[in-house]
């Protein structure tokens, strides 16, 4: 494995060498003694070789520079997979953040972390790929495409970021979230995600969209057409629908059931989701036909069932 990793390693920073010509890459980059040190680093893990190259070779960047930065990184050998990929993927978040300090009195750095979290969160935490359109109409927090193209613009090496924005993003690799959820892992709270603090974000983003566009008849069909008779009934749902609401409609509830049923959201999320029934039950269950997903609402019941045993279990005990 070492092997194959130091070729890989000698292949790939050689082509990013020949691509990036413009940048200031000496001759015989790189040396032995650095592909030696990143092998070393690896501890015989393709996806650290691979996230190294990925961020090494990310275009507008100097690839000596960064190159530099990683070989620089203190050498852990407690644990050598797990905390070689964990101080690689420290690294590369602090280098795309690196304007953002630590001062947790500063606003502003306050309000960059926070927006890192929300949208980080709801690619990692989504039941089904979502995209930059998707997150845009779903996060309260952004408004446009454009918006979470820019909250993800330095973390092209850890995260699947496409050009379009009509496509799904995703994590390259499980560590990657392994990482950014787990305390003890991700000590720089910055950038930890709280797989229950998100969940409930997202449960509560996909209420609020789901009460801002659902209504009766949404896709303004005549009266008694059957689905079967829609032209084009695809197009119909995006025009009408859309990929955000579709994917709301069908996975708030599992969302539901991963927020914590005790605690200050627990509140909220229930005072959200008895006004959801009262007003849009039926708005909902009509999407999840038009979707082909009736089906989906007998799971959601359950889902929703499950949720508020664990409520009163809270209360009784409380």
């Amino acid at each position: 494995m070492d092997v194959d990793i130091k070729l890989f390693f000698r292949t790939r920073l050689t082509e990013t060498a020949k691509n990036q010509s413009h940048c200031n890459v000496t001759e015989g980059w790189p040396l032995s003694s650095d592909i030696d040190i990143l092998c070393e680093k690896a501890a015989g893990l393709f996806i650290y070789a691979s996230t190294v190259i990925k961020f090494v070779a990310f275009r507008h960047h100097q690839p000596p520079k960064r190159l530099a930065t990683l070989i620089s990184l203190p050498q852990n050998t407690a644990h050598e997979g797990e905390s070689g990929i964990d101080s690689l993927y420290t690294e590369i978040l602090r280098h795309a953040y690196n304007d953002v300090g630590q001062d947790s009195q500063k606003q502003e750095n306050q309000e960059v972390c926070h927006r890192f979290r929300s949208v980080v969160g709801a690619v990692l935490l989504a039941f089904n790929p979502l995209s930059m359109e998707s997150l845009s109409d779903l996060l309260d927090d952004f408004d446009t495409p454009s918006d979470i193209s820019t909250a993800l613009g330095s973390l092209h090496s850890l995260l699947l970021v496409p050009e379009g924005t009509e496509d799904s993003i995703c994590a390259f690799h499980k560590s990657f979230p392994d990482f950014l959820m787990d305390p003890s892992r991700c000590q720089d709270t910055r950038f930890f995600v709280d797989p229950s603090v998100h969940h409930t974000e997202m449960l509560l983003s996909c209420l609020h969209l789901m009460e801002g566009r659902l209504k009766r008849n949404i896709c303004i069909l005549d009266n008694g057409t059957a689905l079967s008779d829609v032209d084009d009934l695809p197009t119909c749902r995006k025009e009408h629908i859309g990929d955000a609401l579709e994917y709301a409609c069908q996975f708030w509830t599992k969302h539901l059931l991963m927020s914590p049923s005790s605690g200050p959201d627990a509140g909220r999320v229930q005072k959200a989701v008895d006004r959801f029934f009262t007003t849009y039950l039926l708005f909902w269950i009509e999407v999840l036909i038009i979707m082909g997903k009736l089906d989906a609402s007998v799971h959601s019941i359950n889902d929703i069932q499950q949720w508020y045993i664990l409520v009163s279990c809270g209360h009784f005990f409380n």
